[in-house]
């Protein structure tokens, strides 16, 4: 059974694919999927014009971003501080706040001065964007193309990621490398239950392939000492 393209939400996708699954998990697919699923970078538009909003929005969305939306500079500072987006995009020529107060404040805060900033306006003044802090600054209308490589410059999602392989049977842990291997991911390996919680110990993977059979602590065992942790179960798993 393979995890539907269209998901946006590995770890939901994943147990509902292994809840309906009557054969075995394409593990390839799946672990494509997640790696989708975990680049997604948030970006944060600031902008009072709603039909702007919703244009960045459907374009970031198709393009692979998550995307949060604020409609005042006030409410963006607001998602900034919370949320700490990968990037954000700012209107100039807003009611209460203004973009050049809203960039000025984004910067003068440590919570959020590393967070770039595209100014986007039909206001060109570039000198004034570049001084206040402003990573790029593109004019309205707005240039999707090249909105998407300033995006991709700035936050690129392309990122190591890592698989831990709980299985006893040595023909099938390595089989299951082997895959992990194509699809260019880090492996580490555990032939048990409590192995598998020591491997935890040198970091948490972005996914866990777990068999359930296994000797000394079976795979039912590690999910229970897993929701055990304060943290409860905070990455998805493969069985």
């Amino acid at each position: 059974m393979t995890i539907p393209r269209h998901c946006v939400d590995p770890a939901k996708a994943i147990a509902e694919a292994v809840d309906a699954s009557e054969g075995d998990l394409n593990i390839s697919d799946a672990l494509e999927e997640i790696s989708v699923g975990s680049k997604l970078r948030t970006i944060l538009v600031i902008d009072d014009d709603e039909a702007v909003r919703d244009l960045l929005k459907r374009f970031l969305t198709r393009n692979g971003f998550h995307v949060l939306l604020a409609c005042d500079g006030q409410e963006g500072l607001k998602l900034a501080r919370e949320a700490k987006p990968d990037a954000i995009t700012l209107d100039v020529l807003m009611p209460k706040i203004d973009g050049w107060a809203v960039l000025r404040a984004l910067k003068e805060e440590p919570k959020t001065a590393d967070i770039p900033v595209i100014v986007i306006s039909i206001v060109d003044d570039r000198n004034m964007g570049f001084a206040l802090g402003a990573a790029e600054y593109l004019t309205k209308p707005i240039d999707n193309d090249r909105l998407f490589d300033v995006l991709e410059k700035l936050c690129p999602g392309d990122r190591e990621h890592h698989v831990l392989i709980i299985e006893d049977d040595t023909a099938t842990r390595e089989m299951m490398r082997r895959v992990v291997d194509r699809a260019h991911w880090k492996t580490r390996e555990a032939t048990n239950g409590v192995e598998g919680l020591e491997r935890l110990k040198e970091g948490i993977p972005d996914v866990i392939v777990l068999d359930l059979m296994m000797p000394r602590m079976d795979g039912f065992q590690f999910l229970v000492r897993l929701r055990e942790e304060p943290n409860g179960l905070p990455f998805p798993l493969l069985l």
